[in-house]
């Protein structure tokens, strides 16, 4: 099987049935398709509720765009000063060599910019004045690869992504943001991860899922094979409803990281894209969800749950607030005076 781009693919897949093909083709002329084979073998097609396919599966409802919602939620345009950099934070920036992805879900922030419809890839001229801009600003000291996918490139591409910025001095971290390593495993070759190392710097990958099934025994694989080239992995999951919103799945997601030794980093609250108002959950529920994942898991599998506040004003901490001025909570939800009143 092939990766799947159609309706017309989704119903031969057997992952839908005709009559639901008018509705699929509908979202999809708005929106990019793709769903692997890898993921395609995991969605339960008896299962309304699957939530492999709440990702990855075109709904009516994306159609239905609400006043909140923007085509650049976090104001990645605002703050592009050259094509293909994000320059939001001081010290560090995105670099977008592409806005391609393996899959397209369907709750992406930047669902406007990717898939075929959207941005292209940079030209050879657009990449260099991308370097360019990283190279002349000292202060930048963490470059972040994203896109799209930068995962999808060939290994010749990023490895020359990798030479360039060994190159620049004042540049000490790479961070390259993926979801490969779960819904095209086999594409994490040594060769990609020999790509990825850069000569000088210290290299992470953020991995991006959203529920345990797509931690397969492959998807394990191909993590291990970047974390045993001497990468640390950290996590980055996006808090959806009816796909990870209650403390069990998400918690069994955490350990599941965990235990392929890598470290629980970003939960995000739902961005504000047009028509994923049906996936996203109220702040006030994810609080309910991390305190609860409080108490009953390791705090090894504690993610910072953060909101990318709208306008592109930057990520905040939204957990919940377990401080008062003269009391503390505890995870069983037993208020403690603090500091601790003395009994002489």
């Amino acid at each position: 099987m092939s990766t799947l781009r159609k309706p017309g693919d989704l119903v031969a897949a057997g992952l839908a049935p005709p009559e639901r093909l008018p509705e699929l083709e509908r979202v999809a002329a708005r929106y990019a398709l793709a769903i692997t084979p890898d993921m395609a073998e995991l969605i339960d097609p008896a299962d309304p509720a699957d939530p492999i396919a709440r990702q990855l599966m075109p709904d009516a409802a994306e159609l239905n765009a609400t006043p909140e919602e923007d085509a650049d939620p976090i104001g990645d345009f605002a703050h592009s000063p050259v094509e293909g950099i994000v320059h939001r934070y001081r010290d560090r920036v995105l670099l977008k060599p592409t806005h391609t992805c393996a899959v397209y879900c369907r709750f992406c922030f930047r669902r406007e910019m990717v898939g075929p419809e959207g941005l292209s890839n940079l030209t050879a001229a657009q990449l260099d004045a991308a370097f360019a801009y990283i190279a002349e600003r000292p202060e930048i000291w963490e470059v972040i690869v994203t896109g799209g996918d930068p995962f999808v490139l060939s290994p010749r591409r990023l490895a020359d992504i990798s030479a360039r910025l060994a190159a620049i001095e004042h540049v000490k971290v790479v961070r390259y943001h993926t979801r490969v390593p779960v819904v095209d495993p086999g594409a994490v070759t040594d060769e990609l991860v020999a790509a990825i190392k850069c000569e000088g710097k210290a290299v992470y990958v953020a991995l991006h899922a959203n529920h345990s099934r797509e931690l397969t025994p492959a998807a394990r694989a191909a993590c291990a094979r970047i974390i045993d080239a001497g990468l640390p992995m950290l996590s980055q999951t996006v808090l959806l409803k009816g796909v990870n919103d209650d403390p069990e799945t998400l918690g069994a997601l955490m350990r599941g990281f965990v235990e392929n030794r890598i470290r629980p980093y970003y939960l995000h609250q739902g961005d504000l894209a047009p028509g994923t108002s049906h996936q996203r959950t109220s702040i006030a529920e994810g609080r309910a969800v991390m305190r609860a994942l409080r108490g009953r898991f390791s705090g090894l599998c504690q993610p910072t749950y953060v909101l990318d506040i709208p306008g592109g004003h930057g990520k905040v901490p939204v957990g919940p607030n377990y401080v008062g001025e003269t009391s503390v909570e505890d995870p069983n939800g037993v208020i403690h005076a603090y500091p601790p009143k003395r009994h002489d």
